[in-house]
């Protein structure tokens, strides 16, 4: 039932985050700059979370614990949504999603070196599946180098994110690890949208873009990825992850009229076949 529960977070997390590009859209068109939704997204995201964690009387963390949980805010989430929204200056969409999905890859490897995790057949088939899988889904490819090496490092910024969630997360809940999360990235990003000048939503649409980014987006998918991030381990957590372009791919043909072409159906194919592969694998499995 843990690990049942796990996957199912964690494919309610992928589901979530898919719509962020959707959301995205709106909030550009309605005048808004990365800056200032990245800022609205994290920071009001933190205020929500602080009036739960207030409202659940979990104690706020400390020490140590706090210390990693800011890190992974203010480095890992602040970081990787930059170099990512930086590297598609640079290079096609298709290219950066394309290398941002190395990312079960680096965990792959940072979990057997660091947390000694093993990396088992099953593991490796669905690994490769969702990679392909991944690269059918995101489109074509194209850019500059530069775009390419942001994109690698945003993956691996997430990677090394995602293996120190999985050490922080048994020590917090996944309340406590998103109130700390979301501040610090937060922060980041009320300072870079000081520095650069705020631009608000000019309509109705692009405030209630905000809020979906916000909730849906945002506080929804983080607290069900750390929560299910415990309980399933870092590589599998990942791995299920990759139903995320899938999600946005068919969001995006549903309410922007995008071609649905069939090699992107065959590599949502492909990254279905890896999620059922590996959870027959986790429910079979009494490692976890």
């Amino acid at each position: 039932m843990k690990r049942l529960t796990g996957i199912l977070l964690i494919a309610v997390s992928a589901a979530s985050f898919g719509t962020l590009a959707i959301f995205g859209r709106f909030a550009y068109a309605a005048g808004m700059d990365i800056f200032t939704v990245l800022f609205l997204r994290f920071g009001l995201s933190a205020a929500f979370m602080t009036v739960v964690l207030i409202l659940r009387k979990e104690p706020f963390p400390r020490g140590r614990v706090l210390t990693q949980l800011i890190g992974m805010g203010a480095v890992g989430y602040a970081g990787q949504s930059f170099l990512y929204m930086t590297a598609i200056k640079y290079a096609s969409a298709g290219l950066v999603a394309l290398l941002l999905y190395l990312y079960p890859f680096f965990v792959a490897i940072l979990s057997m070196i660091f947390l000694h995790e093993k990396l088992t057949r099953v593991k490796v088939i669905a690994l490769v599946l969702a990679l392909f899988g991944a690269a059918l889904t995101v489109g074509p490819v194209s850019g500059q180098i530069i775009g390419a090496l942001m994109a690698i490092t945003a993956a691996l910024v997430y990677s090394i994110y995602i293996i120190v969630g999985a050490k922080v997360m048994k020590h917090v809940s996944a309340i406590q690890s998103s109130a700390v999360i979301f501040a610090s990235a937060g922060a980041v990003y009320g300072v870079l949208t000081f520095v650069n000048g705020a631009n608000f939503p000019t309509n109705n649409s692009g405030w209630l873009a905000v809020l979906g980014i916000i909730f849906i987006s945002t506080i929804i998918p983080v607290t069900t990825f750390l929560a299910g991030l415990e309980r399933v381990g870092p590589t599998n957590a990942a791995m299920l992850s990759t139903l995320e372009p899938v999600v946005t791919v068919l969001l995006a043909t549903w309410l922007f009229s995008d071609q649905l072409m069939p090699i992107v159906l065959l590599g949502g194919v492909l990254i279905l076949t890896a999620v059922v592969l590996l959870t027959r694998a986790e429910m079979q499995s009494k490692d976890i």
